[in-house]
């Protein structure tokens, strides 16, 4: 076994809390990870980790290993990256999470762009609407919606996430145009699922119109919606870079235009100012795409 590699095995189960999370962020199997602790265990004659049916937690001699590991990883890593600004050629991969909307319409066709600029950089791009803990979870960037908490992450913001009403033509010729937000309650409208997050919170908008309680569609896909929108099922609360088209097409119409909610920033979240060469080059690619 490569012993570099099982130490990054180590590493990334001890993170990631599993086997099966730390095979995904290593992109092997979890039938390797544990190959790799084995192999540790075997050389050092030393058992790291307590196993369980469930869980796997650090023995003694285990917690001071992984300690040294991290520190060595985190050596060889500023390593590779000073010989990487000696050569002016950033290399590598790239993790980062992102709203699903965002990263389809936004984020894609940006990283195809950079993928293009720098040939020897990867990027895995993980899309999820769900809470995301920037300094636990194993992305180098984070991309998230709505204000900040205090926290030690650093944030560039990316612009604002503007959302709008919509409905078809032949929806709004059945069921009547809304002219204020109470109408919404004698309207069919379509619900997005936020997870555990209230959808009053996640929009910052007092209407019980989207709430579960009332909506015959909800769905955690803002397309699903879009879809079922134009097919004439109600009315929607999605961003406007996801609708922008089929109201150009007549698709869909906007609706109670300036009664919208307040737009919410877009943040790029990451752990420290001080990045690798391949994080600090795409940070500036974004940007520049962007502004």
């Amino acid at each position: 076994m490569d012993k570099l590699k099982s130490m990054q095995a180590l590493v990334a189960v001890v993170d990631s809390g599993s086997f099966s999370k730390a095979a995904v962020r290593l992109s092997i199997t979890a039938t390797m990870v544990g190959k790799h602790i084995n192999a540790l265990e075997s050389v050092l004659s030393v058992r790291l980790l307590n196993r369980t049916t469930r869980k796997q937690s650090l023995t003694e001699a285990g917690e001071q290993y992984y300690f040294e590991c991290k520190r060595l990883l985190m050596e060889i890593a500023e390593a590779e990256n000073s010989l990487q600004q000696f050569n002016h050629a950033p290399k590598g991969k790239i993790r980062i999470n992102s709203p699903v909307t965002y990263g389809h319409q936004v984020l894609a066709p940006i990283l195809a762009d950079f993928l293009q600029t720098y040939s020897q950089m990867n990027i895995e791009l993980i899309l999820d609407n769900g809470f995301i803990d920037p300094l636990h979870d194993p992305f180098d960037l984070v991309i998230r919606i709505g204000n900040l908490a205090d926290s030690s992450l650093i944030a560039r913001k990316l612009g604002e996430y503007d959302m709008i009403f919509c409905a078809s033509p032949s929806y709004l010729k059945q069921a009547g145009i809304p002219e204020s937000i109470d109408a919404l309650l004698s309207h069919s409208c379509l619900g997005f699922h936020y997870g555990d997050v209230h959808v009053n919170q996640a929009v910052r908008y007092e209407t019980l119109a989207f709430d579960k309680s009332h909506t015959r569609l909800t769905s955690n896909s803002g397309l699903a919606l879009k879809v079922a929108a134009m097919a004439g099922a109600g009315i929607v609360l999605q961003p406007r870079l996801l609708l922008a088209d089929s109201i150009k097409t007549g698709e869909l119409i906007e609706v109670l235009i300036g009664s919208a909610p307040k737009p919410l920033p877009i943040n790029l979240l990451y752990k420290s100012a001080t990045q690798p060469l391949k994080i600090r080059t795409f940070i500036d690619f974004l940007l520049g795409a962007l502004m």
